[in-house]
């Protein structure tokens, strides 16, 4: 790998500071005067009419500025990422508990609240439906009566005549007929898995701030969203207003794991800011995130796989039910789908596989995007799936995995061809650091996942600065949602630059003149957000070098770029060019680059292994220690890069043994954090890295994607370990005492 002056280097966060001494202002640190404070009434029933409403009460009890319902707004357009399905108050019908009835705008949140249990609303209960399989079974309840109608609904070509479909996919790639490879095959095996709802987690609820200047509409926002400029897009369409009237304002954020993408509370609070002439405020309760938030899709994935006399997979085909609650609008992707599908046997060589995706509208909390969406609930299926074929057939874990993963030159089963293939390193190099193989105590296991991550693409804005001191300010509408990409970029540009960290500062921007910007998300930011920053600096070093060549009066083919310019035997350092530069523009100078890329062709392999300890009395899971290994190219900040791979790793622990969103008959049973359990630093375990280097790949030197790389396998791999300390597969999450507790008394019966 090639040595660098700062990319590479322990370099501590820029925004460190800020956040430790708690100067970091995040949105519901602002409150200019005269703030009034929104919340909102909503519904008790998954499923009802809204046969009437009466605010009066509600709007004559003091310190209230107004009362909204869905009758009072003029709706133009539904708001949604891709898919627009949901209006921005409830109108005629809810379809889930949690849903907006009607919003109020008070002094503070008592007198709102007191507002809000003055308000009269008479339902009439319809049918509901609470599962995937169950909404679209012939004369399941219709959840919206007209989907088809809903501005960027996914055609669904090919899908099944079935009630209350959101999304459907299916990939076919395969040498040969299906059947026929399975009636050939060894044997043939079949599992069904399934897992949980899940809310991100992140400690900073949704909160947004909007001021609106009633003359001209345009209105001023302050939000936690990691896509500012997507959210304000989506926010205009959801009000029927032009995007220009609404500028969003940098703040700090608390998190985020895909969950704040979507415009959530903003439209309301600009109807209600316009219609009082006043700032209001919303700020979700950590009981309306569980229940009214986006959460992950709950799944049921059924597998069928084909094997040869040695194990060497023929064919598979998978069946995938996901429930994407009330609406869709949630979710980015254009056909309304989750492309963790795409990777139902991404890491082997499957000749034929065939894999059948179908997302349905249910009554229950909508489900969003929440870090690599299907991709742990398809990789806990495969990977459990594989563990089970090989002690089926007599085979090691590793040994079926050795047997059928990927190697170079070779296509992944769902068509796509990738360079640089490592996952026989990966694995190997997590199987070493384990000690696979050596003898295990009793009631212990030992289990292995694998997983492949490509960089997601995007576009994003990025501009620097030069001052005649030579110091550099990057100025771009992206935030940080916590991993450290300000640093990264940072690093880049001080690479390029050849200056000091110390010499660079980060504007987060409004979104004003800013058409497109991905934000953050998808394992894309040091790809795209690196690559931005390596062309603007490229730009910024062009321009210093031919300045310094007219300066200097030498033909520019002799000025060379080294931290500042060379002329033979002298050097004029950046700083001292940065003020030619700009006492010759009469400016500071100043270079803009938006970088756009598709996904690249080169991927990431993941492979984990868990040690956990079960307790046959009790059914209590210790899990022990994890091991992490990632096919990585160049690191741009070592300890980021560690971080975003423990902080996935705990976040995939979670899935695996804690968290779960409890729904009974549509009605949210883990109503708050003390029953939704987070991973807390009594469930961590000992931990291991490793890291296979390579020098290519789309980032700034031949980085990679790291982030989502660690949380996905986690679950499957803890899931293969407790299978394998209690001899018996693990088919549900999360894996809690009471289900293995059950498990072991089902096989002790036997």
């Amino acid at each position: 790998m090639t040595t660098f002056k700062v990319v590479g280097k322990m370099t501590p966060r820029m925004e460190g500071p800020h956040k430790v001494t708690g100067s970091y202002k995040y949105t519901a640190d602002y409150s200019p005067e005269g703030t009034l404070w929104g919340k909102f009434l909503r519904s008790p029933y998954p499923h009802a009419r809204i046969v009437s409403i009466d605010t009066s009460k509600a709007l004559a009890h003091p310190g209230v500025h107004a009362v909204m319902t869905g009758d009072d707004i003029d709706y133009t357009a539904l708001v949604g990422r891709k898919v627009r399905d949901q209006l921005i108050i409830a109108k005629g019908k809810v379809r889930f508990v949690g849903e907006r009835v009607a919003a109020v705008a008070a002094d503070d949140t008592d007198i709102a609240q007191e507002a809000l249990d003055l308000i009269e609303v008479v339902y009439e209960e319809l049918p509901a439906v609470f599962e995937a399989e169950d909404a679209l079974k012939p004369g399941a309840p219709i959840i919206h009566e007209n989907a088809q109608a809903y501005p960027s609904f996914p055609k669904n070509e090919g899908a099944p005549d079935l009630p209350n479909i959101s999304s459907y996919l299916h990939i076919h790639h395969a040498e040969e007929d299906l059947d026929a490879v399975f009636a050939k095959s060894h044997r043939v095996f079949e599992q069904t898995f399934t897992t949980q709802r899940e809310h991100h987690g992140y400690l900073e609820a949704n909160v947004c701030l909007v001021s609106v200047d009633q003359a001209t509409g345009h209105a001023d926002v302050w939000a936690a969203v990691k896509s500012p400029v997507a959210v304000r897009n989506q926010s205009a369409d959801g009000l029927g207003i032009d995007s220009e009237l609404l500028t969003f304002h940098p703040v700090a954020m608390g998190g985020d794991f895909g969950g704040k993408a979507h415009p959530m509370d903003i439209p309301v609070a600009y109807l209600l800011s316009k219609e009082t002439g006043r700032p209001v405020k919303f700020a979700m309760t950590n009981s309306e995130e569980l229940a009214a938030s986006n959460i992950r899709h709950p799944s049921t994935i059924t597998l069928k796989t084909g094997v040869d006399k040695e194990g060497h997979f023929l064919a598979m085909q998978a069946k995938a039910f996901f429930s994407t609650g009330a609406y869709a609008g949630f979710k980015p992707a254009p056909d309304g789908h989750l492309h963790g599908v795409h990777q139902v046997g991404s890491c082997y060589r499957i000749p034929n596989l065939d894999v059948e995706s179908i997302i349905a509208y249910t009554n229950t909390t909508p489900g969003g995007h929440v870090r690599a969406p299907g991709a742990p609930q398809a990789i806990f299926a495969v990977e459990g799936h594989v563990d089970h074929i090989a002690k089926e057939m007599g085979l090691d874990p590793a040994e079926i995995r050795r047997r059928n993963l990927l190697q170079e030159g070779d296509t992944a089963p769902d068509g796509e061809q990738w360079v640089s293939i490592r996952a026989l390193e990966t694995l190997e190099g997590a199987l070493k650091a384990a000690g696979w193989g050596q003898a295990k105590a009793p009631n212990t296991g030992r289990g292995i996942s694998v997983y492949e991550r490509a960089a997601g693409g995007g576009d994003i804005n990025i501009t620097l600065g030069v001052d005649a001191g030579g110091k550099v300010v990057i100025h771009s509408p992206m935030p940080d949602p916590g991993q450290g990409c300000y640093t990264v970029i940072a690093q880049v540009v001080a690479e390029q630059l050849g200056i000091p960290m110390a010499d660079i500062s980060v504007n987060i921007t409004t979104t004003d003149g800013i058409t497109s910007d991905s934000g953050v998300g998808a394992s894309r930011v040091t790809y795209v957000g690196g690559q931005a920053a390596l062309q603007a600096s490229a730009k910024i070093r062009d321009q210093m070098t031919e300045i310094a060549s007219e300066r200097l009066n030498e033909s520019s083919d002799r000025v060379v770029w080294d931290r500042g310019v060379r002329v033979g035997t002298r050097h004029i350092p950046f700083v001292e060019l940065a003020g030619w530069s700009v006492e010759t523009l009469g400016q500071d100078m100043s270079a803009h680059v938006r970088f756009s890329g598709g996904k690249p062709e080169a991927t990431s392999f993941s492979c984990q292994v868990a040690d956990v300890e079960v307790d046959p009395e009790t059914g209590q899971v210790l899990i022990t220690k994890m091991y992490s290994a990632h096919d990585v190219g160049q690191i741009i900040n070592p300890v980021g890069h560690q971080g975003q791979i423990e902080g996935g790793t705990i976040y995939g622990l979670g899935m695996a043994v804690t968290s779960e969103l409890i729904l009974d008959e549509g009605r949210l049973v883990t109503a708050h954090l003390g029953d939704y359990k987070l991973p807390s630093i009594m469930d961590l375990p000992e931990f291991e890295t490793i890291l296979i280097e390579k020098d290519e790949g789309p980032a700034p030197y031949g980085g990679t994607a790291i982030a989502e790389g660690a949380n996905v396998p986690a679950p499957a791999a803890i899931a293969n370990a407790v299978a394998d300390a209690i001899g018996a597969p693990i088919l549900d999450l999360p894996i809690t005492a009471e289900k293995v507790l059950a498990i072991l008394r089902a096989k002790a019966a036997k």
